[in-house]
């Protein structure tokens, strides 16, 4: 992993971490801004965002990782069913087990090569592993996903996911009682100073915001529906957890194995169940929703006995 570390140059002290890097590094501003979302760029030794301005006499350091070319393999995904189509978008509902696109170290099947697979042409912006993507669910997550097939409905999506203008409503099942029963949690995220492949909550994380509320309370658990503000890496799990709540199912952000087990559960149990925005070419607002797979179901139906 390629590391630099330089007291920040005079011409750019006060610009943007991700345009100061691109600068820097001869990176794209794309690429700079990724590095800093990863959580890559520190200034003074405390993380920093895209958006943060670069100090005059600060210590910058930069780690990345570098660039592999992804290829996109038209496999089928079974069980990825298409809600929505038109000539802007594709609405899915991704099983879980399916990651949203290619990455270094990942095997398994993709949304991406599922579309490629059935024929769908998606828009070109992006790289190339990640063309029509505007927004993720992490492969262990099922539920709605929406990839831009125009390159104007990509341009609109992206804004919208930046401007948290879209309505993201996840079905979650947390451990024990969070208390209170209804609420929000502000509380910044980055990553983990121990673990790279984690997430936790950080002095100096980015903001993210979760409000979530009681649908039913069981024995051992507690089904929640949750909103979004904000759309962070691992951010339902990771502030499910700062609660002492994990999701069922998480051992990685410490659920009780056992438990899963004992309900049948062998992944997160979090649904992306609704999705909505406005309309790329009409402007008119549009809503989808996705019904709860089989595992999760089964596991409410055994909290319910």
């Amino acid at each position: 992993m390629p590391e630099r570390m330089v007291p920040v140059p005079d011409g750019l002290a006060g610009e943007r971490v991700d345009a100061a890097l691109a600068k820097l590094l001869g990176l794209s501003r794309t690429r700079a801004a990724g590095i800093a979302d990863a959580g890559g760029v520190e200034v003074d030794f405390r993380q920093v965002g895209r958006s943060d301005r670069l100090p005059v006499g600060g210590l910058l350091s930069v780690r990345w990782e570098e660039e592999r070319e992804v290829d996109v393999a038209p496999v089928e995904v079974p069980g990825m069913r298409v809600v929505h189509e038109d000539d802007d978008l594709i609405v899915v509902d991704k099983p879980a087990g399916v990651a949203a696109h290619p990455s270094p170290g990942w095997t398994g099947p993709t949304v991406v090569g599922g579309l490629a697979a059935a024929g769908v042409r998606v828009s070109t912006s992006g790289a190339a592993e990640r063309a029509g993507v505007v927004h993720r669910l992490d492969a262990g997550t099922s539920g709605l996903m929406v990839v831009a097939k125009s390159e104007h409905a990509y341009t609109v999506l992206k804004r919208a996911f930046k401007e948290r203008t879209v309505d993201k409503v996840y079905l979650a099942l947390a451990q024990g009682h969070p208390d209170p029963t209804a609420g929000t949690i502000d509380a910044p995220i980055g990553r983990h100073p121990r673990a790279d492949y984690r997430f936790a909550v950080i002095a100096d994380g980015r903001p993210s915001v979760t409000h979530y509320d009681t649908l039913e309370a069981f024995r051992a658990a507690t089904l929640l529906e949750v909103h979004l503000e904000t759309g962070r890496t691992h951010q339902i799990r990771v502030h499910l957890s700062h609660l002492r709540h994990p999701l069922i199912g998480d051992t990685t952000y410490g659920a009780d194995p056992v438990l899963a087990e004992r309900l049948g559960v062998h992944r997160q149990w979090l649904h992306a169940a609704r999705l909505g925005f406005a309309h790329p070419a009409t402007g008119e607002p549009v809503s989808y929703e996705s019904p709860l797979p089989d595992d999760l179901q089964h596991a409410l139906d055994l909290l319910a006995e």
